[in-house]
């Protein structure tokens, strides 16, 4: 790093291929990363803002990658390190700029087979990967199962692992089953599930409203009801409880939703609704078809809501069809989360800045205090100062209530071990969002 950490270079692994043969260089970095920072027509970027600092990307040599930023960001090296940074092939974008989307090809350790659509993904050991040895398997099935299928599927050793997580009641069943056959992981999410409200939408663009219903839920009642059948995380803010960036539940009471006094919180949510001449609302709620946790979560809110004369239609719908509702705005208020890769309020905080500037801000809100606050936080240097305006913009977010945070997740995973002979599998190789048939070399 130099000149103020506003230039870094980076040197380029030599010998890395990617699984069409051609090798990687810092041109194919460049170009990617390009693509995130100004995305090309018809592409959306969900990273674009957390990298509106850097002034340009170059490739002066094929090993040799220079970044050089606007002004000094703290946060840079982080960004730059998301493993959401997807590294693709310069000389397919040039040709196809459409090839991430409709082609699976990178330099990984499993090499894209098959994919049958709602049915599963089929990878072959790539034999250039760049770390000599491994992968140690020949290749892997990821198959898409509901959760029961899944619990049978471990039990008959079918599956040696999943990594979308199962509930505590799952677990103690599969522990029944298998004994000293399975063991589990158990660990904090760095995913907070919440809901969002379309603020382009009446009466949700009021925020006397979107307060209202934050402050119906009882999210402390939620996490006691849920440990056993899906979530056992807790009730907290934007950030993930119990790290330097958060606060207790006592500091964040103050806030909508966070009260534990759920009666007065009630009350003043009939209040505000009242005073929003919205009394008997009627309103869709959106969410995903998935068992574990957003249908219990889905119909836990409702119910919530119905306790201040809330009238809330549940809509489950699958995967595809949800993200699209989520992305394009079609909902009132809909299930949503956000899941980083580490404890980093430029990450977490950048899916609530305005709208216009991320796309994956679900509420759609543009709020240019907010904006400002994201800024300054970027800046500061001494981490006390930058945790008073983490906070601050976790006060506004949740005073303006465009998401209701409800949950920070807990993670239950589930390995098989010894079945038929395979090898246990390192938890580095597996999509979290598939469960999963390996198999032996």
């Amino acid at each position: 790093m130099t000149d103020n950490s506003r230039t870094f270079t980076f040197k380029i692994r030599s010998g890395v291929s990617f699984h069409d043969g051609s090798p990687l260089t810092a041109e194919d970095v460049k170009v990617s990363y390009d693509r995130i920072r100004n995305p090309p027509k018809g592409v959306v970027s969900v990273r674009k803002a957390q990298f509106s600092d850097i002034a340009s990307v170059e490739a002066p040599d094929p090993l040799t990658l220079v970044i050089k930023s606007k002004q000094p960001n703290a946060s840079l090296l982080t960004l730059l390190a998301s493993p959401w940074n997807c590294i693709y092939s310069a000389k397919l974008l040039a040709s196809n700029p459409d090839y991430p989307a409709r082609v699976v090809m990178g330099s990984g350790p499993f090499r894209f087979v098959q994919h049958i659509a709602g049915s599963k993904w089929t990878g072959k050991k790539f034999e250039n990967y760049f770390r000599k040895g491994l992968p140690y398997l020949d290749g892997f099935e990821a198959y898409n199962v509901s959760s029961s299928a899944l619990v049978n599927a471990l039990a008959g050793d079918r599956v040696m692992a999943e990594f979308r997580g199962i509930s505590a009641a799952e677990r103690d069943r599969l522990k029944e089953m298998m004994g000293a056959r399975i063991k589990f992981e158990e660990g904090a999410r760095l995913t907070t599930f919440q809901i969002a409200f379309n603020t382009t939408r009446k009466p949700f663009d009021d925020a006397r409203v979107r307060r209202a219903l934050s402050m119906a839920i009882d999210r402390f009642a939620l996490a006691s009801q849920f440990r056993v059948t899906t979530l056992k995380g807790g009730a907290s803010g934007l950030v993930r409880p119990d790290t330097f960036w958060a606060r207790t539940p006592e500091q964040l009471a103050h806030l909508p939703g966070m009260s534990q006094d759920i009666a007065a919180a009630r009350a003043e949510a009939r209040r505000l609704l009242k005073e929003a001449g919205q009394e008997n609302l009627k309103l869709t709620l959106t969410n995903e078809a998935l068992a574990n946790p957003y249908a219990p979560l889905g119909v836990y809110v409702i119910d919530q809501w119905r306790q201040i004369g809330v009238t809330a239609t549940h809509e489950p719908l699958e995967a595809a069809r949800w993200n699209a509702a989520r992305f394009s705005g079609n909902f009132d208020a809909v299930t949503d989360f956000v899941a980083e890769f580490v404890d980093e309020p430029s990450l977490q905080l950048a899916h609530y800045i305005s709208h216009d500037k991320a796309p994956d801000n679900i509420s759609r809100a543009i709020d240019r205090t907010l904006d400002e606050l994201y800024e300054q936080q970027l800046r500061a240097t001494d981490p006390a100062e930058r945790k008073k305006l983490v906070s601050a913009f976790e006060d506004r977010v949740l005073t303006e209530a465009y998401v209701a945070p409800i949950s920070w997740g807990w993670r239950i995973t589930a390995l098989a071990v010894k079945v038929n002979g395979w090898v246990q599998v390192p938890s580095h190789f597996i999509n979290q969002d598939l469960a999963e048939v390996w198999l032996d070399k």
